[in-house]
């Protein structure tokens, strides 16, 4: 017996059953009410920002206004200006062609003088030109040659080959090529290691 009274009576299942449907309903009374509350929040900030925009637009146009009637009275003002500026450049233009007229004839007169002079200028000086280019030609000529003869004295280093194959096929015999290392020791401290691209002068 004092078993039975410790232990907490059983709910029937129509009680559970009942339990069971009152949290359902209780949760989905919940929801709707969230869903209500969102969907009144969502149309309060659609109305807020449905007046904000119509304030922004409203004080746009007045701006556009303002920057309108200030836009007319600035080009009236430069209308004026303008009508004054020219006005006035015209009877300055006046004035500058009479003076540019007489300077005309005067410049026109002085050149007039001084082509002579420039053209006998010209011709002595075109007299000299020809003899400084003959003369340049004729040194060119001989630093072409003397480049050409240089440019025979020496050999890029080509890979494969060694002092001895360059002596071979540049002076004809294999056994003068301590002559190359002789005339090349400042850049070839070992004869048996040459670099590709290396120029190495030869003896004549």
């Amino acid at each position: 017996m004092s078993e039975d009274k410790g232990k907490k009576p059983k709910k029937g299942l129509l009680n559970m059953m009942v339990d069971a449907v009152t949290n359902r309903d209780e949760k989905e009374a919940a929801a709707a009410a969230a869903a209500e509350a969102e969907a009144e929040a969502k149309r309060k900030a659609a109305a807020l920002e449905e007046e904000t925009r119509r304030k922004i637009a409203e004080k746009r146009a007045r701006e556009a206004e303002a920057k309108e009637a200030a836009e007319k009275k600035a080009a009236e003002a430069t209308e004026a200006a303008r009508v004054a500026a020219e006005k006035a450049r015209a009877e300055a233009a006046a004035r500058e062609k009479a003076r540019l007229e007489a300077e005309a004839r005067e410049k026109a007169r002085k050149e007039a003088e001084a082509l002579a002079k420039v053209r006998e200028f010209e011709a002595k000086r075109e007299a000299e030109m020809a003899a400084k280019k003959a003369e340049i030609e004729a040194k060119a000529e001989e630093a072409r040659k003397a480049a050409e003869e240089a440019a025979k004295l020496v050999y890029v280093v080509q890979p494969g080959d060694s002092l001895s194959k360059i002596a071979k096929e540049k002076l004809g015999n294999a056994s003068r090529w301590p002559e190359i290392h002789e005339l090349n020791k400042d850049k070839i401290s070992d004869p048996n290691i040459i670099r590709v691209g290396q120029e190495l002068r030869l003896p004549k």
